[in-house]
C-alpha cells in the first residue's frame, strides 16, 4: 500500500504539471491538438492495462507481473523528461511571461471566484465519476449479465480483453473526435467548448442505460452500447483541460490543474467503485428470496462460507443487483451535462478576463478591481480621500 501511494504521488504530480507547460509552449488550435495527444494517455493507457496486465500475469503465473511492467515504461518516461524536454517560461506562447507567481492563498481565492473553473471542474468530476465506475465494474458486470441469461461458465479473461479494446478504441477516436468539434465549432460559437462537454455526457446518458439493460440479454449488443458511451465520455477530456488553461491565468495554471485533478479524483473515481459495490451489496439482499440465507447475512459471510453452501448466490441476482447499483452513473451523468450547460453561461466573461491579464493590462484580480475603481473615481467630481 505504502509503494503503490507513491505511484499515485508521482502520477498526479506528472498529471498536475504537465498540461501547464504544454500550454507554455503551444497556444491556439496547436495547444488544443497537443492536449488531445496528451489525453490519449487516459483512455488508450486504460484500455492497453486491461489487454497488457491481463495477458502479462497469464503468462506469469500471478497477477503480480501485471504491475511489473508499469516500472520499466515509467522508467523510460523519466529519462526522457531528464534529457530531451526543456522547461519553458511562465505564459510565454501567450506573452505573458511578465506575470508574477503570487501567493497560494491567492490562488485559491481566485479560483473559487473563477466560474468557468468551479463548475467545469464539477462536470469533470461527474465524467471521472463514470469513468472510475465502469473502469472497476464493467468486465464483472458484463461477466455476471453472461452467466445470468447463458448458464456459461465465468470467462472474465475473455471479458477483460474485449472491455479493454473497447476501452482503447473509444479513446483513440473520442478524444481527437473532441478536439475536432472544438477547433471547428469555437469559431462560431465561443461557447462550443462547454457545450460539446454537456453533449457528450447527456447523449452518453441513455446509452449507458441500454447497455446495463442489455448485458442481461445480448452481449454484442451490449459492447456496442458500451463503444459509443464512452466515445461520448471521451470527448470530454482535452477540452475541458482546454477551458482550464484559457480561462485561468498562466501563473496560476499548475494550483488549477492540482485542484481540479484532487476535486475530480476525490469525489469522482476514487469512491465511485465503492459506492457502487456498496449499493450492489444492499441490493442484493433485498433481492434475495426470503427464505435465503442471504436475505439476512451480509454477501461477504456468504462468500467465506459458499464453500460450505449447498445453495449459492442466484446468478441472476447478482446480475440484477450490480445493474441497478450501475444505474447511479447515468443520473451522475446527467448531472455533469448540467453543470457544463452553466460553464457555457460564463465561459466567454472569464476568458476575457484571463486574456485582459495576460496580455498586460492587469496584473491580478486584485489589480483589476483597483484600476475598476480607479476609473469610477476619476470620471466622479467628488473629492477623493487621502
Amino acid at each position: 500500500m505504502a509503494f503503490r501511494a507513491m505511484v499515485g504521488i508521482g502520477e498526479a504530480s506528472y498529471s498536475t504539471i504537465a498540461p501547464t507547460i504544454i500550454s507554455d509552449l503551444f497556444v491556439g488550435k496547436r495547444r488544443s491538438r497537443m492536449l488531445a495527444i496528451f489525453y490519449f494517455a487516459i483512455p488508450v493507457g486504460s484500455g492497453l492495462g486491461y489487454i497488457i496486465g491481463s495477458e502479462t500475469a497469464d503468462l506469469g503465473g500471478s497477477w503480480h507481473w501485471g504491475l511489473r511492467v508499469t516500472p520499466v515504461m515509467g522508467a523510460i518516461a523519466v529519462l526522457l523528461i531528464l534529457f530531451i524536454m526543456i522547461e519553458p517560461s511562465r505564459g510565454d506562447s501567450e506573452g505573458g511571461s511578465h506575470l508574477k507567481t503570487t501567493s497560494y492563498k491567492e490562488d485559491l481565492w481566485y479560483l473559487v471566484g473563477n466560474r468557468s473553473f468551479i463548475l467545469s471542474t464539477l462536470g469533470f468530476t461527474c465524467v471521472a465519476f463514470v469513468t472510475g465506475a465502469l473502469a472497476w465494474w464493467g468486465p464483472t458486470f458484463i461477466n455476471a449479465g453472461l452467466k445470468s441469461h447463458t448458464n456459461k461458465p465465468d470467462d472474465m479473461k475473455r471479458v477483460s480483453l474485449i472491455f479493454g479494446i473497447i476501452t482503447m478504441l473509444s479513446g483513440l477516436i473520442g478524444v481527437p473526435t473532441g478536439m475536432f468539434l472544438s477547433t471547428s465549432l469555437k469559431r462560431r460559437n465561443p461557447r462550443a467548448d462547454p457545450l460539446i462537454c454537456a453533449f457528450g455526457l447527456l447523449t452518453s446518458t441513455p446509452l449507458m442505460f441500454l447497455a446495463a439493460v442489455m448485458a442481461g440479454y445480448n452481449e454484442i449488443a451490449c459492447y456496442v452500447l458500451i463503444f459509443f458511451a464512452s466515445l461520448c465520455l471521451n470527448l470530454n477530456w482535452s477540452i475541458v483541460a482546454d477551458m482550464l488553461l484559457y480561462v485561468v491565468i498562466p501563473t496560476r495554471r499548475s494550483t488549477a490543474e492540482a485542484c481540479q485533478i484532487l476535486f475530480s479524483h476525490t469525489l469522482g473515481d476514487a469512491g465511485s467503485p465503492y459506492l457502487v459495490g456498496v449499493v450492489s451489496e444492499l441490493l442484493k439482499v433485498a433481492l434475495s428470496s426470503t427464505t435465503d440465507m442471504s436475505s439476512i447475512v451480509p454477501h461477504e459471510t456468504m462468500l467465506s462460507s459458499s464453500s460450505n453452501s449447498s445453495e449459492p448466490i442466484d446468478p441472476q441476482v447478482e446480475f440484477k443487483s450490480l445493474q441497478f447499483s450501475l444505474f447511479i452513473t447515468t443520473f451522475v451523468e446527467v448531472m455533469g451535462g448540467l453543470f457544463f450547460l452553466m460553464t457555457a453561461w460564463y465561459i466567454i466573461s472569464d476568458k476575457a478576463k484571463a486574456d485582459k491579464v495576460i496580455c498586460g493590462d492587469l496584473t491580478n484580480e486584485n489589480s483589476q478591481e483597483n484600476h475598476e475603481a480607479d476609473e469610477i473615481s476619476s470620471s466622479s467630481s467628488s473629492p477623493s480621500f487621502a
